[in-house]
């Protein structure tokens, strides 16, 4: 059988928010994939399967939501899987599908996530649930929590290399104003590197200006093959055409002090070195600094954007602080990074943020976005986003084909 191309039909998200009122996650899931079926130009009964990706049946307060979703999607009695990885949690659902047509198990796919941390879930619920995310026998036990260790990791990248606040505190004000024209954006801020240093501490060298919010939310996108594109998707003819082009995962030591030493130690992040050279090799791409054009990467904090982008291949360890201030990776640099907002600027339901960058990029290929966060003339993109103490990572790349 021929290794068919898999096609981005489109998306759509419903409002990220850090608490929204206004009803429960299948009523975000069912508004984020109306917007994309109508993005793709898709029949709902055209489709082959589902993919469902939420983090916690906790946190959605739901038992088998995948189920729930599928009935609610008028999708029964038609196949669906849901899938679970932490943080890292709507990446492993697009990979997933890629999958699953690759393999010629489906010849569409809808993939929607969501994640419900606000009005629906105390905040002692939710530390519980990630408490419980980590190594629960010696972590939880020693009373460790995902914060410290992401700042563990920071410290130790600033000891090698002597990353400075400052030049994090620059990844606050990047994607925070990259969020000012994002309409589904939890997070939108003006604010200066000052504002970030002077933000009340949370774990040092961590302020609160450094640290992503949970957020309510959803999205949805529809994969592919190309055949059953040209067979069922209306707007295949009027749009430009995004095609994902390479799917790679990593996984590293859970625990940051079991992790090879002296390289890559902790200070960064195999499992995304890792999950980008599949992902490169199977999109043909060498140099990925010269042959990327945008790149949305995992940011839950600020540090953890400069070691993704060391990790992606971007730049050389220790070099993404100093790159950051020349402006390579800001809008109009080389390569822009978190055009959306990101995590910090979005907003991060673990269930919809992996998909939500798969729809940034897919806008930014086709030309969509406002003029204030456009990349013009973008043709490939990557999304990267990971889970646990970056110990699970998935890197997607996009490419636009006319």
């Amino acid at each position: 059988m021929p290794d068919p191309d898999i096609v981005l039909l489109g998306g759509g998200i419903s409002r990220f928010a850090r608490e929204r009122a206004d009803g429960t996650p299948v009523d975000w899931m069912t508004e984020a994939t109306r917007d994309a079926l109508a993005d793709a130009g898709v029949d709902h009964g055209d489709l082959d399967m589902s993919v469902v990706s939420y983090e916690s049946e906790i946190l959605a307060r739901q038992v088998t939501m995948g189920q729930v979703v599928q009935d609610a999607l008028g999708l029964c009695p038609k196949p669906s899987v849901r899938v679970e990885a932490g943080g890292g949690t709507a990446g492993a659902a697009l990979r997933t599908a890629f999958a699953y047509l690759k393999g010629g198990l489906a010849g569409s796919v809808l993939v929607v996530g969501a994640e419900a941390v606000g009005r629906l879930v105390s905040s002692a619920t939710v530390r519980e649930v990630y408490a419980l995310s980590g190594d629960v026998e010696f972590e939880m036990a020693a009373g460790g929590f995902f914060m410290a260790y992401y700042a563990l990791m920071m410290k130790e990248h600033m000891r090698l290399y002597g990353t400075t606040e400052e030049q994090m505190a620059l990844v606050s004000v990047k994607n925070h104003r990259n969020a000012l024209s994002n309409p589904m954006a939890a997070m939108p801020m003006s604010i200066t590197v000052q504002d970030v240093l002077e933000s009340p501490p949370v774990v040092a060298p961590y302020k609160r200006l450094d640290c992503s919010v949970l957020a309510d939310g959803a999205a949805a996108v529809i994969l592919a093959t190309a055949d059953w594109a040209a067979a069922h998707a209306s707007a295949w003819r009027d749009k430009p055409r995004v095609f994902m082009t390479g799917s790679g995962c990593g996984t590293e030591r859970v625990r940051l002090g079991d992790r090879p030493r002296p390289d890559p130690g902790f200070a960064h992040m195999r499992a995304k070195r890792e999950a980008a050279r599949k992902a490169y090799a199977m999109a043909g791409i060498e140099d990925p600094r010269a042959e990327i054009d945008l790149a949305e990467v995992a940011d839950a904090y600020t540090g953890a954007e400069l070691q993704s982008i060391e990790a992606l291949g971007f730049c050389a360890p220790g070099e993404s602080g100093p790159l950051l201030e020349q402006g390579v990776f800001d809008l109009g640099g080389a390569l822009p990074v978190n055009t959306s907002g990101g995590l910090l600027g979005m907003g991060g339901p673990p269930g919809a943020i992996g998909l939500a960058q798969a729809i940034e990029v897919l806008r930014q290929l086709r030309g969509e976005c406002p003029a204030e966060r456009r990349v013009p003339g973008a043709r490939r993109g990557l999304t990267d986003i990971h889970g646990g103490t970056a110990s699970y990572a998935v890197v997607s790349i996009f490419d636009r084909r006319d």
